[in-house]
């Protein structure tokens, strides 16, 4: 859209390290480069640490995310693919399930940059994954950062929510179990 600016918040600044796995598909190799590109750069540029894997397509960019977030270390993720519109509906299910993993990730508390190209045509790729135009993987890069720098700013879960028991003592199983704690 002739006119139309973008408004791009500034990179969050952070006390203590910052770790992220950028899980890319790298099955349009020259798109792939680039989005890795863009995402390393805008990485390297807050100070932020990183590791890189490949998956074989974008369904299972958010099943690597998943095994990582529940069995890694690392404070977010970048997610890098790009799905190009075919003669068959099997570009609607990629982009639909591939989308969807990442979003119920990132509700579920993991910090998700989200650049799986949804296009066209390859030229349209080209342009959104160039680290000098519009440089998506930077965006995705960026918006992780966001996240991460938003969930240490809230701290960790407080936990407690429900019932807390009445009286100065609980009872399991017809013993007393001394002071109640909240």
């Amino acid at each position: 859209m002739a006119g139309t600016t973008h408004h791009e918040l500034p990179l969050p600044e952070f006390d203590e390290p910052v770790k992220l796995l950028i899980v890319i598909a790298p099955y349009y190799k020259d798109i792939a480069d680039d989005q890795l590109a863009g995402a390393t750069a805008m990485l390297e540029q807050a100070g932020a640490g990183y590791e890189v894997i490949e998956v074989p397509g974008a369904l299972e960019i958010p099943v690597a995310i998943g095994i990582a977030h529940r069995q890694s270390n690392f404070d977010g993720y970048v997610a890098l693919g790009c799905v190009i519109r075919g003669e068959t509906t099997h570009y609607e299910t990629v982009c639909e399930e591939s989308n969807r993993g990442i979003t119920m990730l990132g509700m579920g508390g993991a910090c998700i940059g989200n650049c799986i190209l949804t296009v066209e045509n390859h030229d349209q790729a080209a342009r959104r994954a160039d680290p000098s135009g519009m440089n998506k993987g930077g965006g995705a890069a960026a918006a992780a950062l966001h996240l991460i720098a938003l969930t240490r700013r809230f701290g960790k879960p407080k936990g407690g929510i429900g019932f807390k028991p009445r009286g100065d003592s609980i009872q399991v199983a017809g013993k007393s179990e001394g002071p109640a704690t909240a």
